[in-house]
Order: structure tokens, then sequence, then C-alpha cells
């Protein structure tokens, strides 16, 4: 099988071809991709508790904090003690960061909309099927248990 036509290969160069789409949008509202996704995680209104931030976006502990400080030293995000654990810390959007917000939302609006507008109902759906029938194989820890590779009911 050609590189070109495995599922990794591909799966891998669609998302940095998307993610290189992404971070030269936020580049001109002078912020990064990742920012943006930490922004779309926050709840708006209420704030986000810092430890449910990570798993949240399956992001490690040590990325969203370098992440975090960034978008602080940028004015987007501030922490809160947690009123209701002392101990945690609330990640809550200033005032920019809701405009940026509601920028990196208009964002992946606008990306999806192109896609649905140029791909069929069927295609999709077929797209999706492959989607959660890959997850669901990796959360099963079906992939490298089944040596023969053959279907898995």
């Amino acid at each position: 099988m050609e590189r070109e036509h495995t599922i990794d290969h591909l799966l891998r160069a669609t998302w940095q071809a998307v993610a290189k789409m992404y971070n030269e949008q936020a580049q001109k509202q002078n912020y990064t991709m990742s920012m943006g996704f930490v922004i779309l995680n926050i709840d708006c209104e209420n704030g986000t508790p810092s430890t449910a931030l990570g798993p949240l976006m399956g992001m490690e502990a040590t990325s969203l904090s370098r992440i975090l400080k960034s978008m602080e030293e940028k004015g987007l995000i501030y922490r809160e003690k947690n009123p209701n654990d002392g101990r945690g810390v609330l990640i809550k959007l200033t005032g920019l960061g809701k405009v940026k917000r509601k920028d990196a939302k208009e964002s992946v609006l606008e990306f999806n909309e192109m896609v649905f507008n140029n791909v069929s109902k069927n295609d999709l759906d077929g797209f999706n099927n492959v989607i959660n029938v890959i997850n669901k194989l990796i959360s099963d820890n079906k992939i490298y248990q089944n040596t023969n590779n053959k279907k898995v009911s």
C-alpha cells in the first residue's frame, strides 16, 4: 500500500492542512489556532476550571499551561479562584477574549459551511461513518489485538 493511500497519512495530511488554514486566520487576529481552540472550550459566562480544560481538549497539562500563559499575556483570559473549590482556579475570558472567541467561532462555522456546500450529504455521512469506526476500533483496543486484521464485530 502506498503511503498516500494509508488512512493515517490521509488523516494527518488533512489535519495539517486544516491546522495551517486555521493558524493563518488566527495570525490575522494576533493569536494562534491553539489559542482559538482553548477560547472555544472556555465557558463564556462562568469560565471553566483549569483542570477540566486539558481533558476537554485532549491536551497535556504542560502544553496547555504554556498556551494559557501566552493567552494571559495577550489579555485574552484571566484566572479567578473557583468559588466552588477553594483549591481550584477558573479560566475566564476577558472582553478581548470574548471578541476573539466570536472570531474563532465564525472561522470554524465558515469552514464547515464551505465543506457542507461542496460535499454531498451521502459523502459526509460516509466520512462520519468511517471516522466513527476508526474511533471505535481504537477506543475498544481492537486494532492490535486482532492480529489477523479481520473485520471485528
